[in-house]
C-alpha cells in the first residue's frame, strides 16, 4: 500500500490510477453477503485512509464493473489448462486443510472451478483497463506473468495486437510472515487473529501482538532468514518501518547484545510509527456522513472505470466477432 501511494504522489497528470477492491475474487470461498459488502466498504476505506486520494485514483468495487466478468470469459477460451494446473496459489489453498497432504484427493473433494480460474478473473482486471503497471507483492508475480500469457494467446488467436504485456512492479521488501508460523506469510484469511497485524489496528493491539510472536529459544538477536525465521521477520519489519533505509541486516548488528524481547519492543515501536494516524482516519472515512462518503466515492469511481473499460471491451468483442452495447 505505501508504494501504491508512492506511485500515485509520482503520477502525471496523463497518467491513470485505478485501484479495485476485488469482491467478485473473494467469492472463490462462500461469504456471507452482509460481511462481504461490509468488508468491501472497510477496504475501501483503508485504501483511502492510508493516502490514496480519490481525486488522484480511481477506487471502485471489481462487480461494479461488468466488463471484468465478460472479459474473464473471453480469456478463459484462450487460456491453456495446463499453465493454469501449475498456478500455486490454487494448491496452497487446497492444502491448508488437508491433513494428508493428497493433492488429488484435496482436488477431487474441494476444488473448485473459481478457484481454479480466478487467474483468468484477474488477468481480465488487468488487462480490461490495458493496464502498463501493476504494483504486487512478490507472491503475485506468477499471476502477473500469466497475464502476459493472456496477452499472447489473445492477440495470437485474433491477429491482433490490442493487448500490451503489463509489466510487474513489487516492492523490495520481502514478505510479511505470520507471527505464529514464521514459515506462512502473514494472511487476512489465517484462522488465527494474533497472526497478523491490520494496518486498521490500535497501537496497543499491534503492540501486544508484536510482543506475543512466537520465535525460537535463542535469546539473542541475529538475521539469520533459514535458521532463525520469525526473528528475521521481526527484523524485516523493523527494516522496512525504519525512517531512514536500512536493511534487517544492520538491524541486527545494531542490537548485538539485545534480548529477543528488546527485539519485539523496538519492532512495536517502529511499526505503531509507522502506521501512526491510519486508525483514526479510517473511522472518520468509514463513518462519514453516515457512510454515504464511501458509498459516493464508489459510485463515482466504479463510472469512471466502466468507461474505460467499455473502451477495451469495444475493441475486444469487435475482434471477437461478439455483439457490441448499443
Amino acid at each position: 500500500m505505501r508504494q501504491w501511494k508512492r506511485l500515485q504522489d509520482a503520477a502525471g497528470d496523463e497518467d491513470k490510477l485505478l485501484f479495485s477492491i476485488v469482491d467478485l475474487h473473494a467469492i472463490t470461498m462462500p461469504q456471507d453477503a452482509e460481511i462481504l459488502r461490509y468488508r468491501r466498504r472497510e477496504m475501501l476505506a483503508a485504501l483511502i485512509a492510508i493516502g490514496l486520494d480519490p481525486e488522484k485514483s480511481t477506487l471502485f468495487y471489481q462487480s461494479s464493473v461488468m466488463q471484468h466478468s465478460e472479459l474473464m470469459w473471453i480469456l478463459s477460451c484462450t487460456a491453456s489448462m495446463g499453465y493454469l494446473s501449475r498456478m500455486t496459489q490454487y494448491k496452497s489453498k487446497l492444502l491448508a486443510e488437508n491433513k494428508q497432504d493428497n493433492l488429488e484427493n484435496a482436488i477431487a473433494s474441494r476444488l473448485k472451478l473459481g478457484l481454479f480460474s480466478y487467474p483468468v478473473l484477474q488477468a481480465a482486471d488487468i488487462l480490461v483497463h490495458r493496464a502498463t503497471h501493476v504494483p504486487v507483492g512478490d507472491d503475485q508475480r506468477q499471476h502477473l506473468e500469466f497475464a502476459r500469457e493472456c496477452v499472447t494467446n489473445f492477440n495470437y488467436t485474433y491477429n491482433q495486437e490490442l493487448f500490451v504485456p503489463p509489466e510487474t512492479i513489487t516492492s523490495s521488501s520481502p514478505r510479511i510472515m505470520s507471527l505464529r508460523d514464521p514459515y506462512q506469510k502473514m494472511s487476512k484469511s489465517s484462522r488465527n487473529e494474533k497472526s497478523r497485524i491490520l494496518i486498521t489496528s490500535s497501537p496497543q493491539e499491534i503492540t501486544q501482538r508484536i510482543m506475543s510472536t512466537v520465535t525460537d529459544n535463542l535469546n539473542e538477536v541475529t538475521y539469520e532468514p533459514e535458521e532463525r525465521p520469525a526473528v528475521a521477520n521481526l527484523l524485516e519489519l523493523v527494516a522496512q518501518c525504519s525512517p531512514e533505509p536500512t536493511t534487517a541486516a544492520d538491524v541486527a548488528d545494531s542490537l548485538m547484545g539485545a534480548t529477543l524481547g528488546d527485539l519485539k519492543v523496538m519492532c512495536a515501536r517502529a511499526v505503531t510509527t509507522e502506521l501512526s494516524g491510519i486508525s483514526e482516519l479510517y473511522s472518520y472515512v468509514i463513518d462519514r456522513w453516515g457512510g454515504k462518503y464511501i458509498d459516493d466515492i464508489e459510485a463515482e469511481g466504479a463510472e469512471v472505470a466502466r468507461r474505460n473499460a467499455e473502451e477495451t471491451m469495444r475493441l475486444v468483442r469487435d475482434a471477437v466477432g461478439l455483439a457490441s452495447l448499443r
